[in-house]
């Protein structure tokens, strides 16, 4: 690693074996793992803390402190998982006061020019397009593909297995296993390819169909297609992941279906 050209803070803790390009600047208390490449002109500021076998381009700067002026200087991390992908010019801030870091799951890919905020806590095996943004403290579960220009608004959630399609606007939370689509945003279909490629057998893809359609096409309210679901549904781990996540939300879900004019 030893790269004239490159800024290495000496109270920063480095792998031996990490590469880093030139005109790279790292400040103290960072930590970065084994096997990681830093391409040329990153900054990567206190309080970052990077996996193992991560890929971070040129321009991108990491732990930045937070965009939000309630932020009062409190010590706050970024944390990055292992074999993540950050591409050219994504910014990622630290934690505020409220959460204390901001965290990535294991084995996503982040593109261009994506931001995500203070406080968000992303899944594992992620997928954001070129210039997606995340607003502070939202969350993200695991293999969620969210596609070019997608803007989440600030305490959204995003349930596992979700797609979010091109230049949406997330204003409500999206519930797992489905693709979403619309403005507003809106329930089109389950994310059966994703699903698929994740190893979902048909009659699981069918049971998560089955569960949506009394959600969002049946004209009821989101309680009674609840008790429907549990009262009629076997009881198995998706259709209890639906359920919770439904309950949990604190901003409420997205519309359901509906014929676009």
């Amino acid at each position: 690693m030893n790269q004239p050209l490159a800024y290495v803070h000496p109270q920063a803790k480095i792998a031996r074996n990490v590469v880093i390009e030139p005109f790279t600047t790292i400040h103290a208390n960072v930590e970065i793992g084994s096997g990681t490449w830093i391409g040329s002109n990153v900054t990567i500021m206190e309080g970052a803390r990077i996996g193992k076998n991560c890929r971070i381009f040129p321009g991108a700067v990491i732990s930045a402190i937070p965009q939000d002026l309630k932020f009062n200087d409190e010590e706050t991390t970024v944390e990055i998982g292992d074999n993540v992908t950050i591409r050219e010019c994504v910014t990622i801030n630290r934690g505020t006061s409220d959460r204390m870091k901001t965290v990535i799951g294991d084995n996503c890919l982040i593109m261009a020019y994506c931001h995500i905020a203070h406080d968000c806590k992303v899944g594992d095996n992620c997928i954001f397009s070129n210039n997606s943004t995340l607003a502070g403290h939202v969350t993200i579960g695991d293999n969620v593909v969210l596609a070019g220009m997608v803007a989440v608004h600030q305490f959204a959630s995003v349930g596992n297995h979700a797609f979010v399609t091109g230049g949406s606007l997330v204003r409500k939370d999206v519930p797992p296993f489905v693709k979403a689509a619309r403005e507003p945003l809106s329930y089109v279909g389950i994310n059966s390819v994703g699903l698929r490629r994740r190893g979902f057998t048909t009659e699981k893809i069918r049971e998560v169909q089955d569960i949506y359609r009394i959600l969002f096409q049946k004209n009821y309210n989101n309680s009674q297609a609840i008790d429907i679901i549990e009262a009629e549904m076997e009881a198995t781990s998706e259709r209890d992941e639906i359920i919770q996540f439904i309950k949990d939300s604190h901003r409420g879900i997205m519309k359901g279906y509906f014929k676009a004019n």
